[in-house]
């Protein structure tokens, strides 16, 4: 499942426990992140916990990119969810995709992106989706670019 992405010498690899500050860290830096991540050394175990999850689940992989020296400069984690309709199909879902703010604008995100529909392709899925909050203006224009319409309306029920 190690890949190098085609145009760069950057490496995209299933994480491992030790990038998982990197990535939480990733994750918190933004104006949304901030508010509801806690990204502290050490890391809170509710992390450590959801990384155990995450990765002991087979429909579940939680990626990083790498530069050349190895530091982790990316994340997104790829979801594949059975379900009944289109005949039993397979809808592969992106969430938390982050980049390094020292590496945004240089394409890293639409590499990420574009080894996350490889990669469904790979599983069989029949759609990707994804969700960005509306105030990421330009989330939702990176997405566009890339192919993705909003063909429905998303909602939620926070419970917590």
């Amino acid at each position: 499942m190690d890949r190098k992405p085609k145009r760069s010498i950057l490496i995209i690899r299933r994480a491992k426990q030790k990038d998982l500050p990197a990535i939480v860290e990733l994750i918190a830096n933004d104006e949304l992140g901030r508010l509801r991540e806690n990204f502290k050394t050490p890391l809170p175990e509710q992390y450590l916990n959801a990384f155990d999850k995450v990765n002991a689940d087979q429909n579940q992989e939680l990626m990083v990119m790498l530069n050349e020296t190895g530091d982790v400069i990316g994340t997104l984690q790829l979801s594949f969810i059975q379900y009944l309709t289109y005949q039993g199909g397979i809808r592969a879902q992106i969430e938390a995709v982050r980049v390094h703010e020292n590496y945004r604008n240089k394409g890293i995100g639409q590499e990420l992106i574009k080894w996350a529909i490889d990669r469904a392709e790979e599983r069989g899925a029949h759609v990707v989706q994804l969700t960005t909050d509306k105030k990421r203006d330009a989330a939702v224009k990176f997405y566009e670019k890339l192919g993705f319409i909003a063909s429905h309306k998303g909602m939620k029920l926070h419970l917590l």
